[in-house]
């Protein structure tokens, strides 16, 4: 088993406008803005990232902007719903909030004994905000208060057919099962991060999802280094999965493989940090493009849409 894993690193998902998804995230949800990139494989898209004050690992829903993207299927094999951590006491004051910015589908549940607000994205993403007792520092620049603001991820839910292959995968990734109700079984790692959880969602007769806007493109899990990143390489490799080489992604180095549900899995570095070309009071203004892409900066910076900020 493996002791190297934190929790969750990051999750990036995918949308059709960058304006309305940059507004989303830091004007509505009050989360900071901080990284503003392209995407490595088609420079001609935005990479945004959204966090804490220093997108600290395990805070950071990142989104690759595609300019009139069709919608995605919500379905299985995929990660169907993002859950963040909210200050115990604070749903109510969220679910008022949401409903001023006409948020869609708005419900409240509790799962595990912990009240949840459920609510869509701009694209039909799938989020939640879940009360815990969560000591992280949130980032208040947004207009949201301290008393109400997002600590980090909380969790998130993967949606399969079958859920005995994942179960075997997440144990062997360090992650315990903990508890189980109805159709959903919760892992968490002891001793991990604080974005630490992750819900199986099993629903045998559903449909495959299909990628789109609103989809969630791929989950990522924190190693503390390159070397611990090798370590998991290696013995994922032993295992039998298909691993990519170790991919340098500015910020983090990762590696990927796709998990027998069809959910794609990414294992990140926390380092360097998105302090490595910004200073932290400066995270997420200028247009930073990765080196193989500078020497398009004044074409990119005339095609991308100004997010409004």
């Amino acid at each position: 088993m493996l002791k190297q894993i934190n929790g969750l690193h990051h999750v990036t998902s995918l949308a059709r406008d960058a304006r309305e998804n940059n507004a989303f995230f830091t004007n509505v949800l009050g989360l900071r803005r901080v990284k503003k990139t392209v995407n490595f494989d088609a420079p001609d898209v935005y990479h945004l990232y959204y966090g804490d004050e220093a997108g600290s690992p395990g805070t950071v829903m990142t989104y690759f902007p595609f300019p009139n993207a069709g919608r995605g299927r919500a379905g299985v094999g995929e990660v169907g719903r993002t859950s963040f951590s909210i200050p115990t006491g604070s749903a109510q004051a969220w679910q008022d909030r949401l409903a001023t910015f006409d948020v869609k589908g708005i419900t409240t549940d509790t799962r595990f004994g912990q009240a949840r607000v459920l609510f869509n994205g701009p694209d039909g993403d799938a989020f939640a905000l879940v009360e815990s007792d969560d000591e992280r520092t949130p980032w208040t620049g947004g207009g949201v208060s301290e008393a109400m603001a997002i600590r980090g991820f909380h969790s998130a839910d993967m949606r399969l057919r079958d859920g005995a292959i994942s179960t075997e995968l997440l144990q062997f990734m360090g992650y315990e099962k903990v508890d189980s109700t109805d159709n959903i079984t919760r892992f968490i790692i002891p001793g991990g991060n604080d974005a630490n959880t992750l819900d199986l969602e099993i629903t045998p007769d559903a449909p495959r999802a299909e990628q789109g806007a609103g989809s969630v493109h791929h989950i990522a899990f924190a190693v503390e280094n390159r070397a611990r990143q090798l370590e998991v390489r290696e013995a994922l490799l032993d295992t039998g999965y298909h691993v990519t080489p170790v991919i340098d992604r500015d910020y983090f180095y990762a590696i990927y493989f796709r998990t027998p549900g069809g959910v794609l899995f990414e294992v990140a570095t926390n380092e360097p940090g998105f302090d490595r070309d910004e200073d932290t009071a400066h995270l997420g203004q200028a247009l930073k493009l990765p080196s193989q892409h500078e020497h398009l900066r004044a074409r990119l910076e005339g095609l991308l849409e100004p997010l409004g900020d």
